[in-house]
């Protein structure tokens, strides 16, 4: 008896399991480039124009948008659009109380958001780039939007006008021997760009904070790789120091 409820509990547990992974939601991968300076500075331009008027990178300065390929004057006249300077914090003037009045909760700094989302479901830049194309039209949320995949998300649709209106619609979906509803984002108003183009513009803005999450990577790789050669180097000398060493003694 206490084998079959074991079994039981076994069997409760992988279905449990299975259930959970079946329902959990698919991350769509980012197309993402680190080395596409063209993208990034696309991302850029994006992100101090729809982004960074409410959510501030209170640890990112303008000037390290010169590892982008931009000039100190470029940033100055493209990207900066208050009367902060080259060398300022990318900070916002949202007062932070009317900002959690506004949406329920105070907007989030960005900086580090590309990796703070990582997950075993996938990479922060998957999360970030799925989130940014999956909101669609709720009425019944305060903003009006809600996102597939931050469901009663405070955020409203910031780039509503350039992907369009969404809706979420039921549909019926065969399975073996049964039919199981499921959701699927249908877009209801066309905005001002193309789904392709939209998918560009997010996939730019992704490749953007991600960068901006850890600017310092690509000389972090590069100085670890040089650290493995002295590494190797110094242990190949030991040894053979060692074989010198010890050649003599019986």
């Amino acid at each position: 008896m206490k084998k079959l409820s074991l079994i039981g509990l076994v069997l409760m547990l992988v279905c449990g399991l299975a259930a959970a992974a079946e329902t959990e939601l698919k991350l769509d991968h980012a197309p993402i480039d680190a080395h596409d300076v063209e993208s990034l500075q696309r991302g850029a331009h994006t992100f101090v124009n729809y982004c960074l008027n409410c959510h501030s990178a209170n640890y990112m300065r303008y000037n390290r948008l010169r590892e982008i390929g931009l000039t100190e004057e470029q940033i100055r006249d493209y990207l900066i659009l208050t009367d902060a300077k080259v060398g300022d914090l990318m900070k916002v003037t949202i007062d932070t109380k009317a900002a959690k009045e506004w949406f329920g909760a105070a907007p989030p700094d960005l900086t580090v958001i590309a990796r703070s989302r990582a997950s075993h479901a996938g990479s922060g830049s998957d999360w970030l780039y799925t989130y940014l194309r999956t909101f669609y039209r709720d009425s019944t949320r305060p903003t009006g939007w809600n996102n597939v995949v931050y469901p009663n998300v405070a955020m409203p649709h910031a780039l509503w006008q350039l992907q369009g209106q969404q809706v979420l619609k039921e549909a019926q979906v065969p399975g073996p021997g049964y039919m199981r509803a499921v959701h699927e984002l249908a877009l209801d108003k066309p905005g001002a760009l193309k789904p392709v183009e939209y998918d560009q513009l997010v996939a730019d803005l992704v490749n953007y904070m991600t960068f901006m999450s850890e600017p310092a990577r690509d000389d972090r790789i590069t100085t670890g790789l040089y650290v493995l050669i002295v590494i190797s180097i110094l242990v190949a000398l030991t040894y053979a120091l060692k074989k010198e060493y010890w050649k003599d003694v019986h």
